[in-house]
């Protein structure tokens, strides 16, 4: 086979038969000599916009495939196709070797107990929050009538965090063994549609995730796999020595203890109860660097022009990603940028608010929006107690809460530079999920925040002009960018301080996102495997 890069065509004319009859063009053969061609990659090149344009990478199959390179040896953009590390075929199972218990049915815990129960093991996945179906009628209903369910909510629950946000799965994670492939390949076999292989900001969307996980829970019970929902791990049993043999877990009133070998613990960036009882055993943690600010919003049309110089309806709405730096020296940045998405309520605790941003597979709702966040150092934290970011984030968030009592605080980027309260929007409405009013976010923030938003947004403007309109809105606070906690290991992926316990994921300090932590999931179930195969 081979393989042809920088094959462009235009929006309007974005069809397999153009793709094939450019192709065809380039390398000076027939259409039809042409077989099997598949699509590698594919992203939108709007360089001279207006005119837009999709660029593509395919891989496809010639007659003669020496005489075609012979004749183009001068197209540095021709080359002969040498695919991907198929994860897949290199799995064998094997007959079930030890208990393992995975805490959190997150990205990173999922895949990690797939990938094992592939192996021929039969993981337990304990998960705090509830399965799919009844988690989303929980989120639902806390949306409308504001009553949050501690254990089951926007972060806790079957999917994790990311089941209700943008759904995004692109990652600056470099991998050339197979991971990246094989979670994009698992999510299509179980619901996702095709074009997350080869788009280069792959989207699956929150109502297409919801359904891809409860299909891929269903086929690893299949495989063995369990499931215990609404089961919070309240305590970790080692022996003198620090050596994991078990957990204590809370189930409804009752606590009960569960042997295992090895503990895969991928908890997410919440679980902050979590991190207490892990701080209070003695797991060694350190305080990590995160990012806080507010979500702004805008009409999706006005984000399509800045990006595209049009919009039209036939190009998809249009994403944006912004870096700057504040006067004072600090990042700052567009962080999970939702085109044609809505802000939401994400709260987990009760007298605290913070927002994250969704989407559906379709991004319709005809608003873009994006946390503008200011990044933040252990330096900045009261104390230096691993869990000083936790405290930071809480306080924070409470002051948030108190603001509207719980309902998303709304400003106009106009109001806000002035320190005044909005009244009314102008051409940018509310796009949410949850309750909201009008409020001055500047009273529940960081000095800090406040300069480095304002620095933030002029700076972004001058690359898309018009991204700081007045009308702009604003909404907070934004405070879960990653976790504010690492939980240390060592290269073979064990905790530093407690042996058989394996942190990993978003909660853990070692992922971003959902292809992140689903790939660290995989990455640590490969460990223990791998483990195995040198102890035979």
């Amino acid at each position: 086979m081979l393989q042809l890069s920088q094959c462009k065509i235009h929006y309007k004319k974005n069809t397999r038969s153009h793709l094939i009859k450019k192709v065809a063009r380039a390398l000076h053969i027939k259409p039809e000599e042409i077989s099997n061609l598949k699509i590698c990659k594919r992203n939108i090149d709007a360089r001279k916009k207006p005119e837009i344009y999709y660029s593509y990478t395919v891989s496809f199959e010639v007659k003669n495939e020496q005489l075609v390179l012979q004749k183009n040896k001068g197209n540095r953009n021709l080359v002969v196709y040498r695919g991907e590390p198929d994860l897949q075929k290199q799995i064998t199972a094997a007959p079930q070797r030890e208990k393992i218990i995975v805490v959190g049915a997150g990205p990173a815990g999922l895949f990690a107990a797939y990938y094992l129960s592939l192996c021929g093991q039969k993981p337990l996945v304990v998960e705090r929050g509830a399965e799919m179906e009844e988690r989303i009628e929980e989120v639902e209903k806390f949306w409308k009538e504001m009553t949050l369910e501690p254990e089951s909510n926007v972060s806790f629950g079957e999917g994790g965090a990311g089941t209700f946000s943008d759904g995004k799965l692109n990652t600056g994670v470099k991998d050339k063994t197979g991971k990246k492939r094989f979670v994009l390949e698992s999510f299509v076999r179980f619901g996702a549609g095709e074009d997350i292989l080869y788009d280069t900001n792959p989207h699956i969307g929150t109502d297409v995730l919801r359904k891809v996980i409860i299909n891929m829970r269903k086929e690893m019970e299949q495989l063995g796999c369990r499931f215990l929902f609404r089961t919070k791990v309240t305590g970790l049993l080692t022996d003198e020595t620090c050596i994991l043999h078990g957990v204590q877990v809370s189930r409804g009133n009752k606590t009960e203890t569960m042997a295992c070998d090895r503990l895969i613990l991928a908890i997410g960036h919440s679980a902050r109860d979590t991190f207490d009882m892990l701080c209070e055993n003695g797991v060694e943690m350190s305080p990590k660097a995160f990012a806080v600010g507010v979500r702004v919003q805008h009409n999706q049309d006005d984000i399509n022009r800045m990006q595209y110089g049009i919009a039209d309806n036939e190009l998809p709405p249009a994403p944006y990603k912004c870096t700057g730096k504040t006067k004072d020296g600090r990042g700052v940045y567009s962080f999970c940028m939702c085109p044609g998405g809505y802000v939401v309520n994400a709260s987990t605790e009760k007298g605290g608010l913070v927002v994250n941003g969704m989407s559906n597979v379709a991004r319709d709702s005809g608003a873009a929006n994006s946390a503008i966040v200011v990044t933040i150092e252990p330096e900045d934290f009261e104390g230096d107690n691993p869990l000083a970011g936790v405290r930071f984030q809480r306080k924070w968030e409470q002051k948030m809460y108190g603001l509207l009592q719980g309902k998303i605080p709304v400003q106009r980027y106009g109001d806000f530079k002035n320190d005044v309260l909005t009244t009314s929007c102008g051409c940018v409405k509310p796009c949410v999920k949850g309750q909201w009013g009008y409020a001055n976010l500047r009273k529940a923030l960081p000095k800090f925040v406040i300069n480095g938003m304002m620095d933030g947004m002029e700076c972004f403007d001058k690359k898309l002009s018009g991204f700081a309109d007045d009308d702009a809105l604003l909404m907070g606070f934004e405070a879960r960018t990653s976790s504010p906690v690492r939980i240390e290991r060592g290269t073979d992926f064990v905790s530093k301080s407690h042996d058989g316990l394996y942190p990993c994921g978003e909660g853990a300090g070692y992922a971003g996102g959902i292809m992140s932590a689903a790939m660290d999931g995989l990455r640590v179930a490969m460990a223990i495997q791998e483990k195995w195969r040198k102890e035979e």
